[in-house]
């Protein structure tokens, strides 16, 4: 009864609910564009390839579910994710887009969304034309095998990509929660019915024994329960505010405390890590020498994969975290407004301070994603049961879980605005 109140308290909310209605518009527009196919390409086929893992199926990950329809739409996010990874190393090497990154306030926060724009454009073609040769190599079959036939494939997905582009930032900005995860949210949840009706055929002709599948989702549980407590812990660092005179008031002199997210950086490392990791296997597709060494990027299964899979996780875990906390920023508005940590002097030393604690964090944070995503990578084949068959793998849990939580806080921060209670206790 307690859920059904928030939920129409939530309704009560005139620009929440606005937010809301457009969100799952969006949404559903999105799943629309799934089932719009591109011509002149044999859809089983591709599903063949897709559901035995690999390139198309990190790549079926990232649109969403679309590319087992191969619809319009089934390159997804993948230009825009590869555009943003390039953007953000690009400000580590280009003093000015640094500086319009952290001094240029909303305008260069929009000049810089401009280029990733443009530069999503520009991988948007680039990858739907590695992507026809990619298939052209795999054996599917392109009817007519004309130059028109292929450039009319190429300007599908790279349109489509844009549109998926377009659809991302719309919900970010005029909806409720981070567009780009909220994609690959709904690409995944919409596979659980499939998932579902697939395990139960599965049981009923007894190629799944009864044993494995209690044992999968024993897991499962698991691994969803360290999810959530991983995503709900915080480190609370005390801050006392000292007290001081304004006029004839009294203002100050309480207790507080600034709570660092474990995970500050959400699922973004999972997703970017593995967008990165389905460059050789892209690029293989298009130079033929490079097949071999591109092969062992393949297999989610090959030691290899799963080792640079866990160290980017690890590396782009503390890259994000470094992007969105600022430690040195903090302590500057905390001295700023009188605000300091007991035991520790305001300033420069606050700023080590919190750059200690944030470390300390970061590094179990990035160790816990890094086991949890290869993790399903190897017990799904110990216990004989494909991976794709089981849509709660690793990743699909983080960003499932990840996305809900985050956006059930947005909703929950327009709630508490209104004096509501949120979902959240």
């Amino acid at each position: 009864m307690a859920v059904l109140e928030t939920i129409r308290n939530a309704w009560k909310i005139q620009d929440l609910r606005r937010r809301i209605i457009l969100t799952l518009a969006l949404l559903v527009l999105f799943r629309l564009g799934a089932f719009v196919p591109v011509p002149g390409v044999d859809v089983q086929e591709i599903q063949k390839i897709a559901t035995a893992g690999g390139l198309l199926g990190l790549l079926n990950l990232f649109s969403g579910g679309s590319l087992l329809n191969f619809g319009v739409l089934s390159l997804g996010v993948l230009p825009y994710i590869n555009a943003s990874i390039i953007m953000q190393l690009l400000q580590m090497v280009i003093p000015k887009l640094k500086e319009m990154a952290k001094e240029g306030g909303e305008q260069g926060r929009r000049k810089l969304a401009q280029y990733s724009r443009y530069l999503s454009l520009a991988l948007a073609f680039l990858e739907a034309f590695f992507f026809l040769i990619y298939l052209e190599r795999s054996g599917v079959a392109i009817s007519p095998d004309t130059f028109l036939t292929k450039m009319v494939i190429v300007l599908s997905l790279a349109v489509g990509a844009l549109l998926t582009l377009w659809i991302g930032e719309e919900i970010t900005e005029k909806g409720i929660g981070n567009g780009v995860s909220l994609i690959i949210f709904i690409g995944i949840v919409a596979r659980l019915l499939p998932g579902a009706i697939e395990a139960g055929s599965l049981l009923a002709t007894g190629e799944l024994p009864v044993p494995e599948l209690i044992l999968v989702l024993l897991i499962s549980l698991f691994i969803i329960a360290g999810v959530i407590t991983a995503y709900t812990a915080e480190r609370k660092v005390p801050v006392q505010y000292a007290k001081r005179v304004v006029g004839r008031r009294m203002y100050g002199g309480q207790s507080t405390f600034i709570p660092l997210r474990l995970i500050q950086a959400g699922v973004l490392p999972i997703i970017f890590a593995q967008a990165i990791l389905m460059f050789p296997v892209t690029l293989a597709g298009f130079i033929p020498s490079l097949s071999n060494f591109a092969q062992i990027f393949y297999s989610t299964t090959s030691w290899v994969y799963n080792v640079l899979l866990f160290l980017l996780i690890i590396g782009f875990t503390y890259f994000y975290t470094s992007m969105t906390f600022n430690p040195t920023e903090l302590a500057d508005n905390l001295q700023k407004y009188g605000g300091f940590v007991p035991g520790v002097r305001p300033g420069y030393p606050t700023s080590i301070y919190f750059s200690r604690i944030l470390g300390r964090i970061t590094l179990p944070a990035s160790i816990f994603l890094g086991i949890l995503a290869i993790l399903p990578n190897f017990f799904m084949p110990l216990l004989g049961v494909p991976g794709t068959r089981f849509l709660f793998g690793g990743t699909s849990i983080l960003i499932v879980i990840g996305v809900a939580l985050e956006t059930v806080k947005q909703i929950e921060a327009f709630m508490l605005m209104r004096h509501y209670e949120g979902f959240l206790r």
